[in-house]
């Protein structure tokens, strides 16, 4: 079945970086677009950014110019580099293929001094 396993997150200090992974399983990769959604305490889960099969990618304003987006085929692993990150970012981000309806558990992100 479809699977979706994201890693990577932790605690970092403002101004830190950290690189998401998102271990795909059960589907062909490299035919679907990857995208990386983030749900902060009480809000609504929001779109972070997309990754689509030719490499193309597109960001939300609120993290442009500090994340990066990436897949690796071969290893049917999408990645979500963050550097200087901000409090704000504090979230659980998840993984998805969202014509597959797929969803990872999610990965903890805390940005604090």
């Amino acid at each position: 079945q479809v699977q979706l396993v994201e890693s990577g997150g932790g605690l970092v200090q403002p101004g830190g970086s950290l690189r998401l992974s998102c271990a795909a399983s059960g589907f062909t990769f490299s035919n679907y677009a990857m995208r990386w959604y983030r749900q902060a305490p009480g809000k609504e889960r929001e779109w972070v950014a997309r990754i689509n099969t030719g490499g193309s990618t597109t960001y939300a304003d609120s993290v442009k110019d500090r994340f990066t987006i990436s897949r690796d085929n071969a290893k049917n692993t999408a990645y979500l580099q963050m550097n200087s990150l901000k409090p704000e970012d504090t979230a659980v981000y998840y993984c998805t293929v969202i014509t597959l309806r797929a969803w990872g558990q999610g990965t903890q992100v805390t940005v604090s001094s």
